[in-house]
């Protein structure tokens, strides 16, 4: 029988996290790191970048950072290339960049609509793409890990853009789940509640927005993103090996209260 740390074992493995330079990305991160993997850090910041691996390589791990756009078909092709080139391969890709602007739906928008949407539904879109192509060739299976949100089931007033390409990325994980199991790629979505980001720092400075959340998650507090190391480990690893087409929420009880 094999033993219970084994199955998270990530020692051999290679992550690539989309805006893995700070907030959930970069606890997962961490939490991929301490479990063995090297790491791929994708993002647009160069100095937040530099300051991801620097984090990674103090906890051991082997970690590379990549300028990218995921909006730009040519840079995620040419940034996987450059992610293969450097680390062997990828076995598992977690498509975490994503884009937040509050605008009233009625005074939205083609501009403010593709802002959010172009990075985080295509944007996964393409990285996905890359990262499948990759495996299928390399063969052996990978984890394609779409990072949703609750917005994804809720409404949220002023977030029309975000939540439909939260409820997008469900559906084309369910998708890639279903199309892409024979060559042993399991696909998932996480759906973060709230949590203490950079992208939330408006809502939290917001007492009443803050204190409502507080008091509608069970947990009673936002969340931090050392609360997706775990979820991030298992879901890279081959504990989940028969596990696919979910959408698994961490959101302190939020959205069942």
């Amino acid at each position: 029988m094999t033993a219970i740390p084994k199955l998270f074992d990530l020692s051999g493995q290679v992550a690539l996290i989309t805006g893995g330079n700070g907030g959930i990305g970069l606890g997962m991160a961490r939490g991929l790191a301490r479990a063995g993997a090297a790491v791929a850090v994708w993002g647009r910041n160069r100095d937040k970048n530099a300051s991801a691996v620097e984090e990674l390589r103090s906890l051991g791990a082997q970690a590379h950072a990549f300028e990218v756009d995921v909006t730009s078909e040519e840079q995620v092709t040419a940034a996987m290339r450059a992610t293969v080139a450097k680390l062997g391969r990828v076995d598992s890709c977690f498509a975490n960049a994503g884009a937040g602007l509050a605008a009233p739906f009625t005074e939205m928008t083609v501009s403010d609509w593709s802002a959010v949407v172009d990075i985080n539904l295509l944007g996964a879109f393409l990285t996905f793409r890359a990262a499948s192509r990759h495996m299928i060739e390399r063969g052996g299976g990978g984890k394609l890990i779409g990072i949703a949100s609750i917005g994804s089931i809720h409404g949220m007033p002023r977030q029309a853009h975000y939540s439909a390409s939260k409820a997008g990325l469900c559906a084309m994980v369910r998708s890639l789940a279903v199309e892409l199991a024979r060559h042993d790629i399991q696909a998932n979505a996480i759906l973060p509640g709230w949590i203490e980001t950079d992208m939330t720092e408006a809502a939290r400075a917001w007492d009443k927005l803050r204190e409502t959340v507080t008091q509608r998650t069970p947990a009673r507090r936002w969340g931090l993103p050392g609360d997706f190391e775990g979820i991030a480990v298992y879901l890279a690893s081959r504990a989940s090996a028969f596990h696919t087409g979910d959408t698994l929420r961490v959101d302190g009880g939020y959205a069942v209260f």
